[in-house]
């Protein structure tokens, strides 16, 4: 571990510490809360894919032109899902076909799909995504800040993707003619869609006089150009659970923004599990992480009540020491009767009364003592004492 690396962990360590722990209590406090609302929003989702029917494309039509069942508690929560949207909460398994397949259109003999322009494979969902490499030196000439040499990574990537899309349906596997096949609409859907990459390649940049300059002066510069190609193959087959209802007649599905998933490789009983065990995981991290958030905070409070209480009775002990010094300042040091000493310095004049016995035979200082003693007490009557008033004579 380099030296800035050993100062970046010894400043976050002494950040996290602070307070005796509170920063990292309050951190914990907060990925728990958020473990706790990733598990309510997983759970509400596995209930819902666990109600949705897994039909067949085959049978979309019939069950889409069928009236709802209010009375089945079962599709209780696809009942109030067809009201909200006017379809109907379904899994759907089928294979992957371009839409110009099944439109009928005899004139086009070539399907409307997308073709991979460095594999030849031909699908109907193409991304393709370039990523630029830099890699950052200090240079002799450009040494950047200690902060930026701690935050900043030392390899950067820049990249862009493109995607692009062809309607698409899901067909039954084995079906002819295909005549029954959903409509799979994409609109406003940010799920992860299950592409395969097709292409992947790195390519090396080739240094110039430039690029020396660059690093000389301690600025970024090109490294290598990664290439790859992913797509949505014609003839897979995946799942799609969303919202299905009927357009223009014929079934079409949309994604519902409330589940994880829309298209997926997994069937509803991999999903149903693979939902069960996150909501285990996220429901057993946040009890961990919040009771050991708790832990850390209660402990952090403890020891910062007890530096209060240290704190506060220094403060309190450095008080009287004040006040004694302001009495010695104002003591009588002038002749003073044997009969008005006080009884226990015999050298100031009696100028405090004990209360509530009464008895004034001590001057401020021997008082002060007295009652900042484990068991005060009156040195002439011994009573028990509360405090003392300082008396001033005319």
């Amino acid at each position: 571990m380099s030296s800035h690396d050993r100062a970046a962990a010894a400043v976050f360590a002494q950040i996290a510490l602070a307070a005796d722990g509170a920063v990292v209590g309050l951190v914990l406090a907060y990925v728990a809360i958020q473990s706790f609302i990733k598990f309510s929003s997983t759970s509400s989702a596995l209930r819902k894919i666990r109600r949705a029917p897994d039909v067949r494309v085959s049978d979309l039509r019939f069950l889409l032109s069928s009236p709802d069942d209010n009375n089945d508690n079962s599709n209780t929560t696809n009942a109030h899902e067809s009201e909200a949207t006017g379809g109907k909460l379904l899994v759907v398994r089928g294979l992957v076909e371009a839409k110009s397949m099944v439109e009928g259109n005899w004139r086009n003999l070539r399907p409307n799909v997308l073709v991979s322009h460095e594999s030849g494979e031909r699908g109907v969902v193409l991304q393709r995504t370039q990523t630029c490499i830099y890699n950052e030196w200090r240079g002799l000439f450009g040494w950047t800040s200690d902060v930026r040499n701690l935050i900043a990574r030392s390899w950067k990537e820049q990249k862009s993707t493109s995607l692009r899309t062809v309607p698409f349906i899901l067909l039954e596997g084995g079906q002819w003619p295909r005549t029954d096949y959903v409509i799979v609409n994409l609109d406003g859907s940010r799920h992860p869609i299950p592409l395969m990459t097709v292409y992947h390649q790195l390519q090396p940049v080739h240094a110039s006089p430039y690029t020396f300059l660059q690093a000389l002066f301690g600025h970024e510069y090109p490294v290598g150009l990664l290439d790859e190609e992913k797509i949505l193959p014609l003839g897979k087959e995946i799942s799609a659970v969303g919202i299905c209802r009927l357009q223009d007649g014929t079934p079409e599905i949309k994604s519902c923004k409330d589940l994880p998933f829309f298209l997926s490789e997994m069937t509803k009983d991999q999903m149903v599990l693979d939902l069960a065990f996150r909501t285990k995981v996220l429901l057993w991290g946040g009890i961990l992480l919040g009771s050991l958030s708790f832990g850390i905070l209660g402990y952090a409070i403890v020891r910062n009540w007890d530096r209060w209480k240290e704190w506060r009775q220094q403060r309190q002990a450095r008080q009287p020491r004040d006040a004694v010094a302001e009495i010695a300042a104002d003591e009588d040091v002038s002749d003073v009767p044997d009969g008005e000493l006080c009884v226990i310095c015999l050298l100031q004049r009696r100028r405090s009364a004990f209360v509530p016995c009464g008895h004034l035979v001590c001057c401020q200082r021997c008082a002060l003592s007295v009652e900042r003693g484990s068991a005060p007490k009156c040195p002439v009557c011994r009573q028990t004492i509360r405090n003392s008033v300082r008396i001033y004579s005319t």
